[in-house]
């Protein structure tokens, strides 16, 4: 069960294609794969890999994690909840770029408090330019 047959991920491919006004085509230059490729793909006739994943969420700007969970490359039941709260972060259009990063850091560093590691998707502190250290736990 927590394997996900290809068709859905086509059919989610399709969905977010269409969201982003990208025709078929578009993505798949986008993407740097072949237009028949990506139309099997969103058929449910072939399944990519996980870098195709990569290329495809980089040209939609959505979250690869959420590819990788409907291919059925990571673990769905595991998984499931930090990359959708990944994906929704990443999906606002409301949000900046930095904005986006900022909320992911946030969620990272509350889920380490609550004992939980960082997922491969995990925004690295240091990549934000910000300190590791918390203020609050500095007063004393």
């Amino acid at each position: 069960m927590a394997s996900l047959n290809v068709g859905n991920l086509g059919e989610y491919l399709r969905e977010q294609r269409r969201n982003a006004q990208l025709s078929l085509r578009q993505l798949a230059d986008a993407a740097g794969v072949s237009n028949p490729y990506l139309s099997q793909i969103e058929r449910g006739l072939r399944k990519p890999s996980a870098e195709v994943l990569q290329q495809v969420a980089k040209a939609l700007r959505i979250s690869a994690e959420t590819l990788y969970v409907r291919a059925g490359i990571l673990d769905a039941e595991r998984d499931r909840d930090e990359v959708e709260v990944r994906a929704v972060i990443l999906a606002d259009p409301a949000l900046t770029g930095q904005q986006k990063q900022v909320l992911l850091q946030i969620y990272e560093s509350f889920r380490k408090e609550n004992g939980f590691t960082a997922g491969d998707g995990a925004v690295d502190p240091r990549d934000l330019g910000g300190s590791d250290a918390d203020p609050q736990q500095t007063a004393g």
